[in-house]
């Protein structure tokens, strides 16, 4: 009679997991969205907006290329979110870069609810003269 020196194998599940590549993938992800939310946020400049009343909003094109120009309440003119003022010849000349793209942005202006208005129209003007003629006004919903 043969014997069997084996040991019988028990068969039992593996009861650990291992996550090493959930927690490469969760922090992959946390860069990510710490990169886009940067990109993609709004002015930096702090403009207090004027209030309208609500009313239903037209939907925005998606393939739109949208570039701010902020007014603050001093009157200092900002292009995008750069910090630094720009002059009214120096907003001309990048205006007239933007005409010449092959789709011209729409231009948000962002003027500031206690600016003169002379500045709100000096920007307008500047925006026809480069023939940039899609442009929107931001403002902050106010009550109904």
């Amino acid at each position: 009679m043969a014997r069997t020196f084996r040991r019988p194998r028990q068969s039992h599940p593996i009861a650990e997991l291992n996550v090493t590549n959930l927690i490469d993938l969760g922090f992959t992800l946390l860069i990510i969205f710490m990169i886009t939310t940067q990109a993609t946020q709004e002015q930096t400049i702090p403009v207090n907006l004027p209030s309208e009343s609500k009313s239903a909003q037209q939907s925005v094109d998606k393939s739109a290329h949208f570039v701010a120009i902020s007014i603050d309440a001093k009157g200092n003119t900002y292009v995008d979110s750069n910090p630094r003022p720009v002059s009214l010849a120096e907003l001309r000349s990048r205006l007239h870069v933007y005409a010449l793209e092959t789709k011209p942005p729409v231009v948000r202006i962002r003027g500031d609810a206690h600016v003169p208005y002379e500045k709100i129209v000096s920007v307008m003007d500047e925006l026809k003269k480069a023939n940039l003629l899609k442009f929107t006004f931001d403002t902050q919903a106010g009550s109904p």
